[in-house]
């Protein structure tokens, strides 16, 4: 972080363009996270882009890093209300489904337009060592959270378990995703919901 970013309206500078390259992410994928596009968003000159980040990765990590905070802490409070209602297997889904496949949009469409965009950003992960790090530390806070949710729910598994689930979504969004089924959340919460019975 450069020594800018350290005063108050530094900060404030810096948290905007993270909001606005990780809205860009989450709309368009990394191709959408352009120091010109993120400075636009944000309502900000282009050169503070390269004034607050020493490089694109650089703000790209950053982007990636609050996304997945800000889903875990949506997740953690909607946990918090499931453990205080309903715990049945259909909420438990919902819950599980939105943690690994982002919010539901209310059009079946532009829900499965996130849910694509959702996937193709975790594959292209694999082509950005520089993220590897971040998402390591970021998939074991998801499946800590997917842990206490089940646990929560009445259904506790053990990590083998967690990872065939987690398997068991990924599998049924990609072959709905292949299949250009404009659902690929209703069929994950089939599967996942066959696997629960």
């Amino acid at each position: 972080m450069t020594a800018a970013a350290t005063t108050p309206k530094g900060e404030r500078r810096r948290a905007e363009l993270i909001e606005a390259a990780s809205s860009l992410l989450a709309e368009g994928g990394f191709d959408a996270v352009r120091h010109r596009a993120v400075a636009e968003r944000a309502g900000l000159p282009l050169a503070s882009t390269t004034y607050y980040f020493d490089s694109l990765e650089e703000l790209v990590t950053a982007a990636v890093e609050h996304h997945a905070k800000v889903e875990l802490e949506d997740g953690r409070q909607r946990l918090d209300e499931l453990a205080t209602r309903n715990r049945g297997v259909e909420a438990t889904v919902d819950l599980v489904l939105d943690m690994l496949l982002g919010p539901l949009r209310p059009d079946r469409e532009a829900d499965a337009e996130a849910v694509l965009l959702r996937y193709e950003r975790l594959v292209g992960t694999g082509r950005r060592p520089y993220l590897r790090p971040l998402m390591r530390t970021l998939s074991a806070q998801l499946y800590e959270l997917l842990h206490e949710i089940f646990a929560r729910s009445g259904t506790p598994v053990d990590s083998t378990e967690l990872e065939r689930l987690v398997a068991l979504v990924d599998g049924a969004v990609v072959n709905a995703l292949i299949e250009v089924d404009p659902e690929p959340r209703a069929a994950a919460a089939r599967m996942l919901q066959a696997a629960l019975a």
